[in-house]
């Protein structure tokens, strides 16, 4: 076999090649160079040798069709038979280790600091929760009416546009399964449209069900009588080819305080998250707090509680009512976007920041390095290491103080990362 790490073409087709893979990226896929070219290789591992075929960009290229010839002692078998039957895009790293999987982890948050924030950091720890299965308290499906029937699924990783029948989700708590399974078999019963797009969520001891698409459904109610375990149904109907708002259309009894979107995924991993970020504030002894991006306020309200005075943030009003409602006198919270209301909520000594997957933004890490005296720590909480990241990059009066990933997603190339960020000496004013 010739020299992998330079490309070997087939000499018939001339498109076929072998390379290792040394690293995974951003995304899950592994990674691997040929002449130069780096190559982008999905369901690989670290040090796997591969051979593949390549659909080439100007600087990069994707591998399909791989094979694996020297398999990496980081492999093993999927758990899952959708991973490799169906090609399930749900779950990007079930053939590595557990143990693999955070190494991965720790390196994508590593290398998003050094190659886009341009601040060297050393291999961070990745903490984790009990269970690498089973963690996960909702799972959201797309559906497609075949007849008289649903089919419900998930999009296959290499067509993201096909979707396939899920069995089972191993990731996904069995409540949550049982849950959709019951939902199915009442199907006829849902929103009559061609798609739709739904979540079940656990909640206290039932489940809410999130129904997107459709223009009429006037069976919510024989929905919820027909699904025991259903405690409410949310409905986010088409308005003019686009998504309207959210409205609870069924509910046994009262509706839950928290309501179905804001409750935690894997509960387990978001405490332990959440008690590293007060831990963070804590040690900070801030008089005043901005917590920005801070949903029904489960980390504004500690702090509040605690003596600080913590301004509270948040888009959602019914979130932003939540928070309101929880903190006491002294603290209070503003339904806004980030971008208006933090420049008004300043100064401040400490500022949260807990952005969706897009990152705070360039109006936000301006208003922070604007603010008179600037904030003496910011404590950052991202779910995508890249736009956490660019927004570092965009605080140059500030140094990275300390990163922790938390694997709040196993089995996917997810993770969660907590930055804390100080302010350097004469960057005061």
């Amino acid at each position: 076999m010739a020299s992998r790490g330079a490309l070997r073409r087939d000499p018939v087709t001339d498109a076929t090649i072998e390379f290792d893979v040394h690293g995974i990226a951003a995304g899950g896929d592994g990674v691997g160079r040929a002449d130069g070219l780096v190559i982008f290789a999905p369901r690989t591992a670290p040090g796997d040798g591969v051979r593949a075929r390549l659909e080439r960009g100007k600087r990069f290229a994707r591998a399909t069709s791989v094979e694996v010839l020297t398999p990496s002692t980081d492999r093993v078998t999927p758990d899952c038979p959708h991973y490799d039957r169906d090609r399930c895009g749900g779950c990007q790293l079930q053939h590595l280790s557990i143990d693999a999987q955070r190494r991965a982890k720790a390196g994508m948050i590593r290398d998003a600091f050094e190659r886009i924030a341009r601040r060297p950091i050393a291999l961070p720890e990745v903490r984790h929760g009990r269970d690498a299965w089973r963690y996960r308290t909702k799972l959201t499906l797309a559906l497609r009416r075949r007849g008289t029937a649903w089919t419900a699924g998930l999009h296959r990783y290499d067509a993201p546009d096909e979707i396939f029948p899920l069995d089972d989700c191993l990731i996904t708590d069995t409540r949550v399964m049982d849950a959709w399974r019951a939902v199915l078999e009442a199907g006829h019963l849902l929103p009559e449209a061609p798609a739709l797009r739904a979540a079940v969520r656990l909640i206290g001891d039932g489940a809410a069900l999130v129904i997107e698409g459709g223009h009429e459904w006037k069976t919510a109610e024989a929905l919820l009588g027909a699904v025991p375990v259903l405690v409410e149904i949310w409905w986010v109907p088409d308005a003019a080819g686009s998504r309207g708002r959210r409205r609870l259309v069924a509910e046994r009894g009262a509706a839950q305080e928290h309501g179905a979107s804001f409750a935690q995924v894997n509960a387990d991993v978001a405490a332990s998250m959440r008690t590293h970020v007060l831990s963070l504030v804590r040690s900070a002894a801030p008089a005043r707090v901005v917590d920005a991006y801070a949903g029904v306020g489960d980390t504004a309200e500690p702090i509040a509680r605690e003596g600080a005075r913590v301004v509270a943030i948040e888009l959602d009003r019914d979130a932003c009512r939540v928070a309101a409602a929880r903190l006491p006198a002294g603290s209070r919270a503003i339904a806004d976007t980030v971008e208006r209301a933090l420049p008004g909520a300043l100064p401040a000594d400490l500022v949260i920041l807990n952005p969706p997957r897009a990152g705070a933004g360039a109006d936000v890490t301006a208003a922070i390095e604007r603010a008179v005296p600037r904030p003496r720590t910011i404590v950052y909480v991202s779910c995508d290491p890249a736009t956490l990241a660019r927004d570092v990059g965009r605080l140059p009066s500030y140094r990275v103080a300390s990163v922790v990933g938390f694997d709040m997603f196993p089995q996917t190339a997810h993770v969660e990362t907590v930055c804390e960020l100080r302010l350097e000496e004469g960057a005061a004013a």
